[in-house]
């Protein structure tokens, strides 16, 4: 569930964003690139969320079946993989990135 969290965070903005250069680079048109990117992302959101949802709901089956109380544990996952994802792109951004070309220092 971590992984797929991370992913979720990180892994599918970053990587739709690849891909929606590459389709920029080559149509020129920066309309069909962002539908990619939107559709993209949208299916890619929707599949993780149904994994992670599976997977919340064999590891309640599981704790059952060992005779404990079920706990879900996906909501916790989320919001501490979010706080991972977004403390990592503060860091991306303040240390390596910067702000852009209008904010920056000359």
């Amino acid at each position: 569930m971590v992984v797929g969290s991370l992913v979720l965070w990180a892994g599918v903005p970053a990587g739709w964003l690849w891909v929606g250069s590459q389709v920029q680079g080559e149509t020129g048109n920066v309309g069909t690139a962002l539908l990619v990117m939107f559709v993209g992302v949208l299916v890619s959101v929707v599949a993780l969320a149904m994994l992670l949802s599976y997977l919340n709901r064999r590891h309640e089956e599981l704790r059952e079946a060992r005779g404990l109380p079920p706990s879900g544990v996906l909501d916790r996952v989320l919001v501490v993989t979010a706080g991972i994802a977004v403390l990592g792109f503060t860091i991306w951004f303040l240390g390596f990135a910067g702000p852009g070309p209008s904010l920056a220092p000359q």
